[in-house]
């Protein structure tokens, strides 16, 4: 290529394997040489495919391996370039932002151009009854809704039939409902002592008082609950089984049947949020069919799927509950977005939405690799399949002081505060591996982390 040549061309050698790593070594060959020079922007995807006369996936699995070597790196809305020395490892964001933001638990985005092809297709087809959609629905879910909801419960080992689902816009919709209908304005609801914020924000919004129960390393102290029940007359007991969030916890199978002995002996209903189910390759069953008859189920597409889909399946205990249930949304949501969960729907079908969730799944453990190659051992908690982890902090630090001096730093992470319903048992902070962040990101971010916990307080905690 020449020197002044503004669209580059990769001159692709023969015999070179298949052709996506073709077109990355030449990327790599033409970076070494000098040909392509720190900065420079490098065609777009569909024109570069255009002149090498392939298709668009060759053409962005080579840029995604480009980028995996730390040859390349995009921003949105101007295109991709090598990178060269000159390139900061963490691009600047807006100013008064963290240039990593660990504190929103999403799972990693995908990466795959054949899945982002797969997704997009799907979004295609969906786009093609546009007129259908623009339209009100069934409350809950149209029938076709439903039975793909109750298919993908079946990932889980939970048979139902789709009369017992409905499809809601996200699990905190769900959540909402089930708890305006169960518990309501001054009621009790028994839940971890560190809990998932989005319940406490829901208990404070409806006035709800939370009961939070001490857990150990098999979930949620059966015996502490039991004694919950005899003292305050819970409504209903809301639970986090698999990965809890914050903490990665999973409630062992004999805890989940003593819950549900318990819940049973006092006619206390479960809340159960299995937003995090899908994703270990060997969970606990749910504790919905060991107590199918108390337990309220709710599962959402957001952290197994896409962090967008705002679409949740919630399976009541029988008929009468979900048409309870179906009233108490049309009060609160009126429905899902049709768009939405018709989208969702043809993923799960057409086997998209398993595809995703192994994507997210794969890359979690590779994140958590790199996890356990930078922090110290024994620092953290969290599981092979998880995007978030625990992250004990060591004597001298405060969450609130640990997160406002990584936030200093440029890495935004959530304190124990923000999930306790009682004073906190241990000083600690959820620090989310997914996102939009990439791996090189978290390498980044990971050693700020390591760095900071070596060191003494700069930031002192505010008295209050």
């Amino acid at each position: 290529m020449s020197k002044h040549s503004s669209v580059w061309v990769p001159k692709l050698k023969k015999g070179g394997g298949p052709l996506y790593l073709a077109i990355a070594n030449a990327i790599a060959e033409d970076v070494a040489t000098g040909h392509l020079q720190p900065e420079q922007r490098l065609p777009p995807q569909r024109k570069l495919a255009e002149l090498l006369d392939l298709d668009f996936t060759t053409v962005a699995r080579a840029y995604t391996e480009a980028h995996r070597r730390g040859l390349v790196d995009s921003v949105v809305g101007r295109g991709t370039f090598v990178c060269g020395k000159r390139r900061p490892r963490i691009p600047r964001v807006t100013e008064g932002r963290p240039n990593v933001d660990m504190s929103m638990n999403m799972p990693p985005e995908p990466e795959s151009p054949e899945l982002m092809e797969l997704m997009q297709a799907g979004w295609n087809k969906v786009n093609g009854r546009l007129r259908d959609l623009l339209r009100y629905q069934d409350f809950g879910g149209s029938t076709e809704d439903r039975e793909a909801g109750a298919l993908w419960l079946r990932r889980r080992a939970l048979v139902v039939e789709p009369e017992r689902v409905l499809v809601t816009p996200g699990a905190q919709c769900a959540l909402l409902a089930i708890l305006t209908m169960l518990v309501g304005p001054g009621g009790v609801l028994c839940c971890e002592d560190v809990t998932y914020p989005g319940l406490r924000a829901l208990a404070g919004h409806l006035n709800i008082k939370l009961v939070g129960l001490p857990m150990d390393n098999e979930g949620i102290d059966a015996v502490a609950f039991a004694g919950a029940c005899a003292q305050y007359a819970p409504k209903a007991l809301y639970c986090n089984p698999t990965l809890l969030n914050p903490t990665t916890c999973t409630t062992s199978l004999s805890r989940r049947q003593a819950l549900v002995d318990i819940a049973r002996h006092y006619e206390v209903a479960i809340i159960e949020d299995d937003a995090y189910g899908f994703l270990p390759r060997a969970a606990p069953p749910a504790i919905a069919s060991i107590g199918s008859e108390l337990t309220y189920y709710v599962t959402g597409l957001a952290k197994s799927v896409g962090a967008g889909l705002r679409i949740a399946y919630m399976v009541a205990p029988d008929a009468a509950a979900a048409a309870r249930l179906t009233a108490a949304l049309r009060a609160t949501t009126v429905m899902a977005s049709p768009l939405t969960s018709t989208l969702a729907t043809h993923w799960i079908r057409d086997g998209v939405a398993d595809l995703a969730l192994a994507n997210i799944r794969k890359e979690s453990m590779a994140r958590q690799k790199i996890v356990a190659r930078i922090l110290p051992e024994h620092s953290y908690a969290s599981e092979a399949e998880a995007f978030h982890l625990w992250l004990k902090l060591p004597g001298g630090w405060q969450a609130s002081s640990f997160s406002a001096q990584m936030r200093s730093n440029g890495v935004a992470v959530v304190g124990v505060d923000a999930f306790s319903v009682t004073a906190p048992p241990l000083q600690a902070v959820r620090v989310c591996i997914g996102g939009i962040a990439s791996r090189s990101d978290l390498q980044h971010a990971l050693g700020l982390i390591r760095s900071t916990l070596a060191e003494q307080p700069l930031i002192k905690p505010a008295v209050v």
